[in-house]
């Protein structure tokens, strides 16, 4: 979007005007509102407002379509990709004070929240019915913003991610219209599928409104193990072993030796060294019972060691607090450097491969890149390390994302399987899914023909007439 074809004054002084809502131009606010927690420079929006209502939100997109003014959707800014700068200016809508648990559908399985709605406060609010929400990508983020990158996280294996747990939507489109998408029903032939549309669709399309998502009984047993291994391969085999072999694992998260040592400073953890497992079972005393025998046994013929119980809620909490926080950790052991987050996908038996590939890539350049991830369902991360005052590591970093990402492409893999594209991974968009590509920009001019929505992430700008001859801002 040129900005030329802006009237940001006009804009802000209308969204000003606003009753009842919120809104700050304050630099520290704004900056904050255009950074993650990434390696990409922050780039803040002219302003951000906070509404507080449907009404709020079509409001705003309408004022701003009329300056034709960027509309960059915000929930809690745990984003990994660039997904909430502003590189073209414009008006950041932060969801947090539409934060309405809506209703409670126990019998059902379900709930409707609103967009600024929290994971944790979800959690929190359902635990006295014996239900609970299970996509846990980590962060506390907000429900709309887990939606729109289509999040998953360490459940994933068993529960899904939010494209399966999303069942129905409310959307303000860039007209200002407001849509529903799905129903409350568990299954529909009527139609398209637009809530799988708008589900992943990072805020080019729609800001969330409503939300109608899955609740899933509390299991009667869970029951969390560790597991180290003497050789990285040996883990990988045995995830990729316990999936083929149909064993209903809740969680199957894989750290490395180097990922190991830094999670045992930061949270005195006391886990044995070496590439490790952690793992979660579900459901019944005999079930999980049953489930762990036949994984310590598929563990042992790969070189695992003993597993290591955690059976209280505490301990299990603390183990997976310290998985989450795992970010903090490497960076207490690089302090003051930048981190460089990327993730990709690959079917289940190419993980292994994958992996030591990727490995020994890192160990070549001599970088500090701890690798975990949700191997249960062939999903792996590094955080690369670099330090901002040498400028001839970024490159390498560069370099060595573009051979991760292209090695999982040659298998049939995705490059980002919960981090999303945003700003970060727009490069690979046509490597990966051809002239499907041309359908995703047609479906964007379709439903917001001025490009107002997060303008430039996803696919990439100049993609469409607004962004060529853009000013990069900020």
């Amino acid at each position: 979007m040129s900005d030329a074809t802006q009237d940001i004054a006009g804009c802000l002084t209308q969204l000003g005007n606003m009753s009842g809502m919120k809104m700050s131009t304050a630099l520290a606010v704004r900056e904050q509102h255009g950074r993650d927690i990434s390696h990409h420079k922050p780039q803040p929006p002219d302003a951000v407002v906070y509404p507080r209502s449907r009404d709020d939100v079509v409001a705003i997109v309408n004022i701003c379509r009329a300056h034709r003014v960027p509309v960059i959707p915000y929930g809690a800014g745990t984003s990994l990709e660039g997904h909430i700068s502003a590189p073209r200016g414009g008006v950041c809508v932060d969801m947090s004070e539409m934060n309405a648990i809506i209703a409670i559908n126990a019998s059902d399985l379900d709930a409707v929240v609103q967009p600024g709605v929290t994971r944790k406060t979800l959690n929190a609010h359902i635990r006295d019915t014996g239900l609970f929400f299970p996509i846990d990508p980590g962060a506390d983020a907000s429900i709309g913003g887990m939606a729109g990158t289509r999040a998953s996280g360490t459940n994933a294996v068993r529960y899904g991610t939010m494209r399966e747990n999303v069942l129905a939507l409310e959307v303000v489109t860039a007209d200002g219209r407001v849509i529903r998408t799905g129903s409350r029903a568990r299954k529909s032939s009527a139609g398209l599928d637009l809530t799988r549309l708008f589900v992943g669709s990072e805020g080019l399309l729609g800001i969330f409104t409503e939300l109608t998502v899955r609740l899933y009984g509390i299991p009667e047993v869970i029951a969390g193990a560790s597991c180290a291994f003497e050789t990285l391969e040996g883990a990988v085999n045995t995830t990729i072993a316990t999936i083929q072999s149909g064993i209903p694992i809740a969680r199957m998260e894989l750290i490395d030796d180097v990922q190991v040592e830094a999670i045992n400073r930061y949270a005195q953890l006391g886990l044995p060294p070496g590439n490790t497992l952690l793992m979660e079972f579900h459901g019944t005393a005999a079930g999980v019972e049953e489930q762990a025998k036949a994984v310590q046994a598929i563990a042992a013929g790969e070189g695992g060691a003993a597993f290591k119980w955690s059976v209280q809620a505490e301990q299990r909490t603390r183990i997976w607090q310290a998985r989450h926080d795992a970010v903090w950790a490497n960076q207490q052991m690089r302090p003051g450097w930048s981190m460089w987050p990327t993730d990709v996908c690959v079917p289940i038996s190419q993980l292994a491969d994958c992996i030591l590939a990727t490995k020994a890539d890192i160990e070549r350049e001599g970088l500090f890149a701890p690798v975990l991830g949700h191997v249960g369902d062939g999903n792996f991360h590094l955080t690369i390390f670099f330090d901002p005052a040498d400028p001839a590591s970024l490159p390498r970093i560069k370099l060595l994302n573009e051979r991760l990402v292209r090695r999982a492409l040659a298998m049939q893999g995705t490059c980002s399987g919960e981090h999303g594209i945003g700003l970060g991974k727009t490069q690979f968009m046509r490597e990966e899914h051809g002239e499907a590509v041309d359908i995703m920009l047609a479906i964007k001019r379709a439903l917001d023909p001025d490009n107002i929505l997060n303008p430039g992430k996803m696919l990439g700008p100049g993609a469409l007439p607004a962004d060529r001859g853009a000013v990069a801002r900020g």
